[in-house]
């Protein structure tokens, strides 16, 4: 093989791997920064971009991938998530707690994702270290316990405006894991069940109450029924006694009506009831079914007149 050709092979060569450098293949939600000369050029976007080789070259950046940090040259633009590890934080009442956070950011800006920071997942973890223990600081242990939502929302917030200057967003922020310690945990354990207790004997007694309540309420009930039962009793058996006594005097004035007729004026009709009256005591004496007490009127001349009367009805009979 002739110089020139072997030449002409390298650079051919040289060449194609020119171009290779040349040409950077950027995927979807990722780009580079591309310093030439040490000065910022230019960001990439995604596809084949052209750059310079030997002269541009892309900025590294600090990432961490499962809990290591590492340097890449490619930015990630999709929304990330770090797991930070428990951390030990003391609370408004002086309990030293364990919390777990879950950050999710996004980088929305690369240039200053780069240039605004050294390394960018250090100084989130830390920041949300710090700003944690700044919020569970101002909490009591029970607040703590129950505010996830409240001290997410306040996290986010802080967050969020503090790493704006850094091109990051941050979406969401959450608690994983609240552990107290492990007396704390006992203590809690026996007041809740005090607390169980209490509002089973509040709803045992409320309970109570209420059905003495009804009782009562369904004792007044019937007591106000059987007053009023024996009230309408009262008031029929005394509209029947007034029936009665109304038809017995009816009665008896159709008799006297008959015996006037039967008698005519000759004699009084009062005579002859009474001395009825009397025949019949007389009967009921001679027979024995009464006592020997006799009663006889108070004005003899009145029992003589109404003999008289009989005597006369038997005359004109």
């Amino acid at each position: 093989m002739e110089l020139s050709s072997i030449i002409l092979i390298a650079i051919v060569v040289l060449a194609l791997v020119l171009v290779k450098m040349s040409l950077v293949i950027i995927p979807q939600s990722e780009t580079r920064i591309i310093e030439r000369l040490g000065k910022y050029h230019a960001t990439l976007k995604p596809g084949i971009n052209v750059i310079i080789p030997f002269i541009d070259r892309a900025k590294p950046i600090v990432a961490m991938t499962g809990g290591r940090y590492h340097y890449t040259s490619a930015i990630d633009l999709r929304e990330q998530v770090y797991d930070f590890d428990k951390q030990n934080v003391i609370t408004k009442d002086n309990v030293q707690t364990q919390i777990n956070a879950l950050l999710y950011f996004q980088i929305v800006d690369p240039f200053k994702a780069i240039y605004e920071i050294n390394n960018l997942p250090n100084a989130i973890e830390k920041l949300t270290q710090t700003t944690l223990r700044n919020i569970i600081g101002e909490l009591e242990l029970d607040e703590t316990l129950t505010s996830r939502d409240t001290i997410n929302t306040k996290l986010r917030a802080v967050l969020d405006d503090a790493t704006n200057k850094w091109g990051i967003k941050v979406n969401r922020v959450e608690l994983q894991d609240i552990t107290p310690p492990q007396s704390v945990l006992q203590a809690m354990e026996k007041q809740m069940q005090a607390e169980r207790n209490k509002r089973a004997t509040i709803l045992t007694s409320e309970g109570q109450k209420a059905a003495a309540i009804l009782q009562s309420e369904g004792q007044k009930t019937a007591r106000i029924n059987q007053a009023e039962a024996d009230k309408q009793t009262e008031i029929l058996q005394a509209e029947g006694e007034a029936q009665a006594r109304i038809r017995r005097a009816e009665a008896e004035a159709i008799a006297i009506e008959k015996v006037n007729a039967a008698v005519g004026k000759s004699a009084n009709p009062a005579h002859y009831l009474l001395a009825q009256k009397y025949i019949s005591m007389l009967e009921q004496v001679a027979s024995g079914q009464q006592t020997r007490t006799v009663y006889l009127p108070y004005e003899a001349t009145n029992l003589m007149g109404s003999i008289g009367g009989i005597k006369d009805l038997f005359k004109d009979a």
